[in-house]
């Protein structure tokens, strides 16, 4: 039987006992391409509702053994366990593994393993806010330098999928948190960790495991490591990373930049990093109305690509073409409507404290939609920042109170409107409210700050039901 160190595209695994934890996107893709190499493969789920049982179908198609309605059993025998992302370290099904000596991976470990000789370098991207925004970024640039490039992982591509398709000159990795306890042995062309707040801290434990999963990006990093200057412990991380001999730290700013950073001179993006005579000189890269939207922090994700596209070895030209060419995925602050003198902005993906304070910043005048599944979170920073800008703010949502509760020990002035039901239809309710409340020359921000399971399927389906209701506004 072939020892896991000696897994490869082309091995052997017959013999080799896998159980694979989740059916979904990453878990279907792991245990379909070990069941491809012969593994005997055992996958499990907690879920069994009918995309489950489609899902099984597939895979009981392949030979593979599929479980559900329990996720926490770890089958005899096993030799490898891979986990899907959404399997927390303190699993049961991962310290029954552990306990037992089992090693255990995720769908990154796995397809890493599992790239042929020549296989395209990786360009990894992680941070709590900014991944999928920077993940496209890089994706466009290296597609308009003419490159066969992907955006996989966190982002809606299995990775396996990727490294075992067609072949590829770079893949952007988008990486969340979670996919990361279980990362070993990958080897990035270059990472970045463009932000790091309190997210997932129910799913790690405490903010300092977050922060610590967050910081195994940089591990072993060959060509650049990438970090926020802004952001003090995303420097920290580089600094304390063993990195490959010769990998250079590269930060990303939105101010004049140093040396070997990026950053913004009058209306450019300029490089001070991969440039000669760095000292004294820089390279135009874009001009910042290239980025779409130009507010600050989509102008820092656009730093942050094009910091890993430099580090590819990416001309200024395709770098500007990338950024034209791009176009922001849905629910990111994206204007909906105006109605009566009011904008109404979509930021439905902004699922935490710190992504809904970055929102929250981009406009003036806010009635506030908030609220959600808090992730054990926290808002008093939040409220203490922003409510200078806050003329109301709508709450809905099983969390809601801990917002409320923020608002009224920092900012009692601020008229709050609490939406109690919690099915989808609610999302009317809490349109017509904040119509109410606001006034000409306001926005209308739904920027939660909390996941948005217990109301709705995912983000996408608030933030097209809050669209929805927005249409229905107008006359």
């Amino acid at each position: 039987m072939i020892t896991l160190d000696r897994l490869g595209p082309d091995s052997d695994a017959g013999g080799l006992h896998v159980t694979v934890a989740g059916i979904r996107l990453a878990g279907s893709a792991c245990a379909r391409a070990l069941r491809g190499l012969g593994a005997e493969v055992v996958a499990v789920d907690a879920g069994n509702s009918p995309d489950h049982q489609r899902w099984a179908e597939e895979l009981r198609a392949l030979g593979v053994v599929v479980e559900l309605g329990d996720g926490t059993r770890l089958p005899q025998p096993t030799d490898l366990l891979v986990v899907s992302p959404g399997f927390p370290p303190g699993a049961p099904i991962v310290r029954a593994a552990l306990d037992a000596g089992v090693p255990v991976w995720g769908e990154l470990e796995l397809a890493w393993r599992l790239r042929g000789p020549g296989a395209a370098p990786w360009l990894v991207i992680t941070g709590t806010n900014g991944k999928t925004t920077t993940t496209l970024m890089l994706e466009s640039m290296l597609q308009a330098a003419g490159l066969r490039a992907l955006a996989a992982a966190n982002i809606g591509v299995s990775l396996v999928d990727a490294v075992l398709g067609p072949p590829l000159d770079a893949i952007a990795v988008e990486v969340g948190a979670p996919q990361l306890p279980f990362w070993h042995t990958p080897s990035p062309l270059a990472s970045v960790c463009l932000n790091v707040a309190p997210d997932h801290v129910d799913h790690f434990g405490s903010y300092e495991e977050y922060r610590a999963a967050k910081a195994k990006i940089y591990a072993r990093t060959q060509v650049a490591a990438v970090f926020n200057t802004a952001d003090p412990a995303t420097e920290r991380m580089v600094r304390d990373a063993e990195v490959v001999e010769g990998c250079r730290a590269i930060g990303f700013t939105l101010g004049v930049p140093g040396l070997s950073e990026l950053g913004v001179v009058e209306e450019f993006l300029v490089d001070r990093a991969f440039v000669e005579n760095r000292a004294t000189h820089a390279q135009e890269l874009a001009l910042v109305s290239d980025v779409e939207p130009a507010a600050p922090h989509n102008v820092a994700n656009a730093l942050a690509a094009a910091a890993l596209a430099r580090a590819f070895g990416l001309e200024p030209a395709p770098i500007q073409q990338g950024l034209r060419n791009f176009r922001p995925a849905g629910h990111r602050i994206a204007r909906v409507g105006t109605v009566a003198g009011v904008d109404y902005v979509d930021d439905s993906k902004a699922t935490n404290a710190h992504a809904a304070g970055t929102s929250l910043r981009a406009y003036e005048r806010v009635v506030w939609i908030a609220g959600g599944l808090a992730k054990g979170q926290e808002f008093d920073e939040l409220v203490v920042e922003h409510a200078s800008r806050l003329r109301a703010v709508v709450l809905l949502g099983a969390d809601r109170a801990r917002i409320r509760s923020a608002l009224a020990r920092h900012a009692p002035q601020i008229p709050i409107y609490e939406v109690s039901d919690t099915d989808t239809e609610a999302m009317a309710e809490v349109v017509a409210a904040a119509a109410d409340l606001a006034e000409p020359g306001d926005t209308v921000l739904l920027a939660p700050g909390c996941a948005s399971w217990d109301m709705f399927d995912n983000y996408s389906q608030r933030g097209a039901i809050f669209a929805e209701q927005v249409d229905r506004l107008a006359p």
